[in-house]
C-alpha cells in the first residue's frame, strides 16, 4: 500500500528558512540543545517547529525508539526520547531523516516537543 506524497501549496504551504535566533531546549535543568543555526518550519497554521542540527544537541541524552510517524509533505519521522537522571521523556524529539524534497533541508536535524521539552527562542542582534 503505497502512501500519498503531496507537495505544499496554496492550500497546505510550508517554508523552511534559517531562524535568526537561537533555540535552547532543557529536560528540567538540563541543556538538550543550544544552537544559533536553527531552520524555522512554518507549515500552514501550525506553530513553527525548530529543527536543531545534530551536532547542536547533546546526543548523549537521546535514546532511539520505535515510535514512527508519516506525513504526507514531510515523508516518514523517526522518535527520540530524552533521558536525564531525573526520568524519561518518552518520544520528546523526531527527526525526519529523509525528508521529501520539498522540505530537504531539515535532513540530520531534529525538533522538539514543546510540551514535554523547554523550547526557549532568544533573538540574536
Amino acid at each position: 500500500m503505497s502512501r500519498p506524497q503531496l507537495i505544499p501549496g496554496p492550500d497546505h504551504p510550508i517554508t523552511v528558512e534559517p531562524s535568526g535566533v537561537r533555540v535552547v531546549v532543557r529536560a528540567g535543568e538540563r541543556v538538550v540543545a543550544d544552537t544559533t543555526d536553527a531552520l524555522a518550519l512554518q507549515e500552514a497554521t501550525y506553530p513553527v517547529a525548530y529543527y536543531v542540527p545534530l551536532a547542536d544537541v547533546d546526543q548523549s541524552l537521546l535514546q532511539r525508539t520505535d515510535h514512527a510517524t508519516y506525513c504526507p509533505y514531510k515523508g516518514d519521522a523517526s522518535y527520540y526520547s530524552v533521558v536525564t537522571p531525573e526520568g524519561t521523556l518518552d518520544n520528546a524529539v523526531w527527526s525526519y531523516e529523509e525528508p521529501y524534497q520539498a522540505v530537504a533541508p531539515i535532513a540530520n536535524r531534529v525538533a522538539f516537543y514543546p510540551d514535554k521539552l523547554e523550547i526557549t527562542v532568544v533573538s540574536v542582534q
